[in-house]
């Protein structure tokens, strides 16, 4: 993998391309698709780090793409793209669950055996997506997203994407976490395993989330996204405002509340996961 890096970050480097590079390029996501390379990495430590190597060849090959009509003559409705980035080649094979009705995969992304997909559902290129997840109705996992084992995202869950800056972390939600429907979560947020955000939380970089079980706010900062512990129980909450105006009008601030660590009992009230698989 040391030599695509190498020839990789050398095309990143080009301005125009020849068929050789096309080729190469056509190597590096063939390795995406197959989740031998991934836009982060997890450390033996349980750390995690962007690959920034990975993000550029990525991003060359949009700039290496024209834009083309993607869909077939059949078809009444049109798709126009970057002809580098097709959908994801797919077959039985692949052992994916996709029920009909609207959803896209786009190449470059890992889907692994065992994962759900939900019409309608999209999956962005970079995307890593582990076995034994379920992608439901209207939920987006975006570009370089990393997403664990068995991860249930509930209808409409919004997983950002981010490819530049380079260096940037993209999400992370990791193995066994339970993510309601309408919940956002964006700018590198990390959500340890296990845990569970109720339906509407939003999470960013920026984002206070309020432990009441430890007596503690998680904060991210400029230089580390804000990370979810494993096990955690997020819900929505708010918190008053205690000065100025928004005291006089009595306003409050949305802000996220760790209210409670998995127990039997959480795990009893996702149990119905299993069957939908």
């Amino acid at each position: 993998m040391n030599d695509l890096k190498k020839r990789i970050e050398a095309l990143n480097d080009r301005q125009e391309f020849d068929p050789g590079d096309r080729m190469l390029f056509e190597e590096f996501k063939r390795a995406l698709r197959e989740g031998r390379v991934r836009a982060a990495k997890r450390d033996e430590d349980g750390r995690w780090h962007p690959n920034a190597w990975v993000k550029k060849g990525i991003l060359t090959g949009f700039r290496m793409g024209g834009i083309e009509e993607m869909s077939s003559p059949s078809e009444s409705f049109r798709f126009f793209d970057k002809e580098t980035y097709p959908l994801r080649p797919m077959s039985l094979a692949d052992k994916v669950r996709m029920v009909p009705g609207g959803s896209a995969i786009r190449d470059g992304s890992y889907v692994a055996p065992g994962v759900v997909c939900m019409p309608p559902m999209y999956v962005n290129v970079g995307a890593y997506v582990d076995e034994g997840t379920m992608i439901d109705s209207h939920a987006l996992v975006g570009s370089c997203a990393q997403i664990g084992k068995r991860v249930h995202l509930s209808a409409a869950a919004q997983i950002g994407g981010v490819l530049e800056p380079v260096g940037a972390m993209p999400v992370i939600i990791e193995d066994d976490v339970m993510v309601g429907g309408n919940t956002g979560v964006y700018e590198g947020t990390i959500v340890r395993e296990r845990a569970v955000l109720a339906s509407g939380v939003i999470l960013t970089r920026s984002t206070p989330v309020f432990d009441i079980v430890n007596g503690e706010i998680i904060k991210g900062s400029p230089e580390n996204p804000l990370e979810i512990p494993a096990n955690a129980v997020v819900v929505q909450g708010s918190r008053r405002i205690t000065s100025g105006y928004g005291h006089e009008q009595g306003l409050s601030l949305y802000a996220p509340i760790i209210v409670k660590y998995r127990d039997e009992r959480t795990d009893s009230s996702t149990k119905l996961e299993d069957y939908l698989r």
